[in-house]
């Protein structure tokens, strides 16, 4: 059964995680239901692609209060394709959320034990990871690209929560909307560094489709790591959404390059005020 579902036009949740965790806000958004004065449709999240900053803002806004979470309580980052994980307090509150200048950088990973705090990456093919650990109220997020994938931030997030006295059997995690195998052509350079990474995997998760070319199943690939990593089979959802076939995502592939940008997001909802 799929795991993310669409809550209204604008964002897709994980419902499971809300009938057990009613305080927590996760999910991620669509194109949908926004506005944009650039070249994007609708509700474009990313400052950084060249959409007018005052529709972004206009449309991180209403995702605010589609979520009631308030703007001034996220936390953004500039990516960079890495493996760079954050741990966020309340004093990092509002870095990111209204500009990207001051976003916290160089960073692809957050997580956080404290509430009031909306951890956000954004994505237009890129594997989204999200990470709960119930009885410690960990919660994370990742941005997995083939660079991170391959780099095993999915790891790094298990590993700095071991270091946090939590056990990866503990660990729940829900692998989001993103680019499927059949649209993520890549060539040999790539396939060579996931076979490293997945050096003891009997059936890797690509297919050569001619000369050089192979189509990978990017979300596979990070299951197996977090399957390596210690986390249960029976901890983690995967979705079946596509970013570039289903047309209601933005999909960096589908429209070379010229793309607005989805927003995967957790965070707790402070249990006294949430507005």
């Amino acid at each position: 059964m799929e795991p993310f579902v669409l809550k209204n036009q604008s964002f897709l949740t994980i419902e499971s995680w809300i009938k057990q965790f009613p305080s927590l806000a996760v999910g991620m958004t669509t194109k949908n239901g926004g506005v944009s004065k650039g070249d994007y449709e609708t509700l474009n999240l990313g400052f950084h692609v060249g959409d007018e900053l005052s529709a972004v803002c206009s449309n991180r806004e209403k995702v605010s209060e589609l979520l009631e979470f308030p703007l001034n309580n996220w936390v953004g980052a500039e990516q960079t394709h890495g493996i760079q994980l954050k741990k966020i307090s309340k004093e990092d509150r509002g870095k990111g959320s209204h500009s990207y200048e001051n976003s916290i950088k160089d960073t692809d990973g957050f997580y956080t034990n404290e509430e009031g705090i909306l951890l956000s990456l954004c994505f237009a093919d890129c594997v989204p990871l999200f990470f709960i650990a119930p009885d410690s109220k960990m919660i994370g997020i990742a941005h997995a690209g083939w660079k991170g994938t391959v780099g095993q931030i999915a790891k790094e997030m298990i590993s700095a929560w071991g270091r946090e006295g939590i056990n990866p059997q503990e660990i729940l995690v829900a692998i989001g909307p993103s680019i499927c195998e059949k649209c993520y052509i890549v060539d040999k350079r790539v396939i060579n560094l996931v076979e490293n990474t997945l050096v003891d995997v009997e059936i890797l998760p690509y297919n050569l489709i001619n000369d050089g070319q192979y189509s990978l199943d990017l979300r596979e690939v990070n299951r197996q790591i977090i399957i390596k990593s210690g986390v249960p089979v029976t901890n983690i959802l995967m979705t079946g959404f596509c970013s570039s076939c289903d047309k209601e995502f933005f999909s960096h592939r589908r429209d070379q390059g010229r793309t607005g940008r989805m927003l995967s997001f957790i965070g707790w909802k402070e249990t006294t005020n949430c507005l």
